[in-house]
């Protein structure tokens, strides 16, 4: 059992630690090349999961990283989470033989929702964490978006998750887009309203982390899993840090 929710985040690019404004490939900051390196020392310092995100994989299928995800996943003794441009059950199945614990599915369950909920039928929920990036609407609602954020915002939040619950849905990763790469802090009220309306998902907040005030905020919220990418590689906070400033660690 997990007694705090910190995860820090490796974004990956042709094997090299980066980190992507908004999801702008154009605003690239690079974090240098031994991602293994990085996971060995969240795990020495306590995290007890890791966060992968194959940007290469995402942008190209046929530049996904699986050789070095396999030896990433192996050399490090943490349960690890990976997304990346996820297009077929022959991606899941690849990750999974790879050793991933679950597996990050972004865009398609916004645009292939039965796929997705097949996919949950067959792989089960505890296997499969939907990415949800949002933006605040207008009147009050949040609107999804997909495809590095640049398609999307028709359908709510709200009824996304709805559509797929009958379906064994159990983890959310739900990003506010406008905060992520900022280091202003994350949406606290997206994520204490997503926990009282599900209060059965596990849900994990991504985006806007900045300091460990900007973590103690999330107290209360209701969150199981806080991403952390960016502060940590900037040095802004420590995992050591972040671990022992969460009020129930």
């Amino acid at each position: 059992m997990n007694t705090t929710p910190i995860i820090p985040a490796l974004d990956l690019i042709d094997g090299q630690i980066v980190r992507l404004y908004q999801g702008d490939y154009n605003r690239q900051t690079d974090y240098g090349a031994d991602p293994i390196a990085r996971a060995q020392q969240y795990a020495a310092e306590g995290a007890e999961r890791l966060h992968l995100v194959d940007l290469s994989g995402a942008r190209d299928p046929a530049a996904r990283q699986t050789a070095l995800i396999t030896h990433l996943i192996a050399a490090c003794p943490l349960p690890v989470q990976i997304g990346g441009g996820i297009r077929s059950s022959a991606d899941i199945d690849a990750l999974l033989t790879a050793g991933a614990a679950r597996i990050v599915i972004g865009s398609l369950a916004v645009k292939a929702p039965a796929t997705v909920q097949n996919w949950l039928a067959t792989y089960g929920g505890d296997r499969l964490i939907l990415a949800l990036d949002v933006h605040p609407g207008a009147d009050g609602h949040y609107y999804v978006a997909h495809n590095a954020w640049q398609e999307g915002g028709q359908q709510t939040l709200s009824d996304l998750i709805t559509a797929y619950q009958p379906h064994g849905l159990r983890h959310i990763l739900c990003t506010d887009i406008s905060r992520d790469g900022t280091l202003q802090g994350a949406n606290t009220a997206l994520y204490r309203e997503l926990h009282t309306a599900y209060p059965e998902l596990n849900i994990q907040a991504s985006g806007g982390i900045g300091s460990l005030d900007h973590i103690r905020a999330l107290d209360g919220s209701g969150v199981s899993g806080i991403i952390t990418g960016r502060a940590l590689l900037d040095g802004r906070i420590t995992l050591k840090e972040a671990l022992t400033c969460w009020p129930n660690a």
